[in-house]
């Protein structure tokens, strides 16, 4: 099984991140924190990195689309599922570190949000399949925590694992998601975790390949990180954050 794991596209929040670096040079998380919103849509450059991840997809070989629950993710899926024809999976457990949350500074108390409830995927991208969201939304509690995030990597890997094991070698599948769990979700795979040493970035609508292979291995699924973060889709486009 190939694994081609993205990076949303721009969100708001990413904007802001930049436009704060410019400002006081290095981002203090006090001032993020007053300013960023629980659930960012994707920016003009961000729907454009979007539109070219697209067109980039329509030309691979993709049988199974997923996305996490989250707007940015979901909206960046989009012209990936129109170029393949395919109607993508919300998968729960590919939501960003944190959940959805505010903190209004860094000392406060985070407060959680459900996020889009059932009817409101259901309005705003119709045909994709919304297991485990209720109509209440998919988020519950505040701000998840780093172990927290870890288990649902762990998770994660381990469905992958299984799903290439009932898969062709060849069978590509695609997963949109976000900078932070992508890196846990890498370490999860090769065995890293924690990993507080490294990190694997992620420009918006950076892909890495992951492949699965039986064949090289008697005691399971070996694999394979064919490259990370590739960005040649985006060529023209700022790639700052």
């Amino acid at each position: 099984m190939i694994l081609y794991l993205i990076r949303h596209g721009q969100s708001t929040n990413n904007l802001l991140a930049e436009q704060l670096k410019e400002r006081e040079d290095e981002v203090s998380w006090s001032s993020y924190a007053n300013e960023r919103v629980a659930e960012p849509t994707l920016t003009a450059m961000g729907e454009e990195q979007a539109s070219l991840l697209g067109t980039y997809m329509g030309d691979v070989a993709i049988s199974r689309l997923y996305c996490s629950p989250m707007l940015r993710t979901m909206q960046t899926m989009q012209p990936v599922a129109d170029a393949l024809g395919a109607n993508p999976s919300v998968w729960l457990d590919l939501h960003e570190h944190g959940g959805i949350f505010l903190r209004p500074d860094a000392g406060a108390e985070a407060v959680g949000f459900p996020g889009l409830s059932r009817a409101e995927m259901s309005a705003k991208f119709p045909g994709y399949r919304l297991d485990g969201v209720g109509e209440n939304g998919w988020w519950q509690g505040a701000e998840e925590d780093r172990a927290a995030c870890h288990a649902r990597a762990v998770r994660v890997a381990e469905a992958l694992h299984k799903m290439a094991k009932e898969s062709e070698e060849d069978e590509g599948i695609a997963a949109v998601s976000h900078g932070t769990f992508m890196d846990s979700l890498l370490k999860a795979l090769l065995g890293r975790l924690p990993g507080n040493e490294i990190y694997f970035n992620h420009h918006n609508a950076g892909i890495t390949r992951v492949d699965f292979l039986s064949s090289m291995s008697d005691s399971g699924m070996f694999v394979i990180i064919r490259y990370t973060n590739r960005t040649d889709h985006l060529a023209g486009i700022n790639l700052t954050y």
